[in-house]
């Protein structure tokens, strides 16, 4: 399902050094789970610093969940995390993770929603998490209604990528 529900969104066709999209929205909108699943990972406090500008804290409040599908989805720059909301907590279709705003480098820019999808990896390892392979035909399916999956597109990425060998564009 496509990750915003009750609002207009509109999600970017292209993202700037690595494969994700930016899904520009109003704040305080739904980020919504796109599919069954387990949250792998949650960032409930904002410590991105624009004069430091690391990388690990860029996304701001951010929920990620592995799906049953095995692929992980990455939602970031919220407002605020869903009470109940942990790792390990298992969550349905369509349900709701947090809320859409502007929080880590996103403080300066129009709401959105990055949305990034990669293979599981272990905690922090954010370079993977925040997008490794282009989700943009999956979301515009999603928006059409249909179940288009990506779990074999995140498969191949993760065979050609190899050895992770630490953050490798944009760190």
């Amino acid at each position: 399902m496509f990750p915003v529900a009750g609002c207009r969104a509109d999600a970017s066709q292209t993202h700037h050094d690595y494969p994700a999209s930016d899904i520009f929205v109003d704040s305080g909108c739904r980020f919504v789970a796109p599919v069954d699943g387990r949250v792998d990972e949650v960032t409930r406090v904002d410590t991105w610093d624009p004069k430091t500008n690391r990388g690990p804290d860029r996304g701001g409040l951010s929920v990620s969940v592995v799906g049953v599908d095995g692929v992980r989805y990455y939602g970031s720059h919220l407002a605020a995390i869903q009470p109940g909301v942990a790792p390990g907590v298992t969550v349905r279709t369509g349900q709701t993770l947090g809320r859409t705003g502007k929080s880590g480098s996103a403080r300066y820019t129009p709401p959105h929603l990055h949305f990034g999808i990669s293979w599981p990896t272990g905690t922090g390892v954010w370079w993977v998490r925040r997008g490794a392979v282009s989700p943009q035909r999956f979301l515009n399916s999603w928006r059409r209604g249909d179940h288009l999956s990506p779990a074999a597109s995140v498969e191949a990425a993760h065979r050609k990528y190899g050895a992770d060998r630490g953050c490798r564009s944009y760190c």
